[in-house]
């Protein structure tokens, strides 16, 4: 059974930074892309950045310079760092294996996590 955890949401303020992380479990993990995904109050889902089983990296135009996906095989897990947190952030960011339609992350996706709640707030 395909699992994915994700953790390290919460409450910053402006200009805080957050550590998101997703346990990933029942699939091989390191032959997969994966992605990030938000959906803010009242909004569709967005792609955030993903991160193609070879480590190499993409991100939506809005987050460049401020996020950084990484991954640890050994572990399982994908990371999502995010720094100069601005009010628009605030979401629900969920943890998906990315299917890589043609080759590209964010636009299929095989599997979800529950979510983990970012609120940037002062």
């Amino acid at each position: 059974e395909v699992q994915l955890v994700e953790s390290g949401g919460g409450l910053v303020q402006p200009g805080g930074s957050l550590r998101l992380s997703c346990a990933a479990s029942g699939f091989t993990f390191s032959r997969s892309a994966m992605s990030w995904v938000r959906q803010a109050p009242g909004k569709g889902l967005e792609w955030v950045s993903g991160i193609y089983a070879d480590g190499t990296t993409r991100y939506a135009d809005s987050e460049k310079g401020r996020f950084t996906i990484s991954r640890d095989n050994a572990k399982n897990t994908v990371y999502l760092q995010m720094n100069s947190l601005k009010l628009e952030d605030t979401a629900v960011y969920y943890c998906a294996i990315d299917k890589t339609l043609n080759g590209i992350l964010g636009r299929k996706y095989l599997s979800w996590g529950q979510g983990t709640q970012v609120t940037v707030s002062s």
